[in-house]
Formats: structure tokens, C-alpha cells, sequence
């Protein structure tokens, strides 16, 4: 019975749909890796029927061993005179003053409507929270309206 159970279990996950699904990635897989080779080829000026082998790519590219590269920072002088030094602070100094200034340009919103001067939502609000506050927005219109009418008409009154 345990060993029913056991194979039951394992056989379950396995769907058609799933099968059919990694069958088809395994496909695209081979047809892009295809693709994706013949780019490279392209990118790297070679014609299909070349073969290339690894002293080509010498001409495309410099390799260089991780010993060169200590051996010429080590050649370099760490110490620096005096006046190289200043003449980096000043380079420096001139180069925070050169920032460059950026305009930012900040939406403002009004915090009771949240529109812009242009009467836009932002970006960020949904558009069923622009329904309802655009309903809302049309619906306190109409109240202050109705209010500045009845102020008039008591104004006449008196």
C-alpha cells in the first residue's frame, strides 16, 4: 500500500500541459541559440562558412595576463611631488564648481483635488481612484455653486 501511495505521488505533478510546455521551451532554446550565434558572428565580422579558432580572436581583442598588468602598476611612482599635488585640488575645486545645474521639474499638485496646473491625475494613482475623485471633484463643484447661488439670492433678499 505504502509503495502505491509513494508512486502516486511522484506521477501526479507531471501534467500534459507541462510536458508540452518544457518540450516547446526546449525547441525555441535551440532555435535562438541559433539566432543568437549567427548575431555574434555578425557582430564580430565572421562569414558562415569561416570557422574560427581562438589565435583569430587576437585581432579582434587584447589579451593580457593578470602578472603584466602588476607588474606595470608596479613601475608606476606612488609618491608625487608637491606641486603635482596641488594642481589636482585645483582640478578638482574647478570641477565642483562646474557642476551642472539640472533643472528639476516638480509637478505641482493640489492636495485637495491631486490635479496638476494642467488638471492631470499623477502617474501613479489608479485610474478607479481618478473616477472617484474626478466624481468627487464634479460633485463638490456643484456644491459650491448651489452655495454662492443662495448666497447671491440673500444678498438680494437684504
Amino acid at each position: 500500500m505504502l509503495l502505491f501511495f509513494r508512486l502516486l505521488v511522484f506521477s501526479m505533478a507531471k501534467s500534459l500541459r507541462s510536458k508540452w510546455k518544457r518540450k516547446m521551451r526546449a525547441i525555441k532554446r535551440e532555435r535562438y541559440g541559433e539566432k543568437e550565434l549567427a548575431r555574434l558572428k555578425k557582430v564580430l565580422g565572421i562569414e558562415d562558412g569561416e570557422d574560427i579558432e581562438m589565435k583569430n580572436i587576437e585581432n579582434i581583442a587584447t589579451v593580457v595576463d593578470a602578472k603584466s598588468i602588476q607588474a606595470n602598476t608596479e613601475d608606476i611612482p606612488e609618491e608625487k611631488g608637491i606641486e603635482e599635488e596641488e594642481e589636482e585640488e585645483e582640478e578638482e575645486n574647478e570641477a565642483e564648481k562646474e557642476v551642472m545645474e539640472i533643472d528639476e521639474v516638480k509637478q505641482s499638485y493640489s492636495k485637495r483635488t491631486l490635479r496638476n496646473e494642467h488638471g492631470n491625475y499623477p502617474v501613479w494613482m489608479s485610474k478607479r481612484e481618478v473616477k472617484k475623485r474626478s466624481i468627487g471633484n464634479r460633485k463638490r463643484k456643484q456644491k459650491v455653486k448651489r452655495k454662492r447661488i443662495q448666497d447671491k439670492q440673500k444678498r438680494k433678499k437684504n
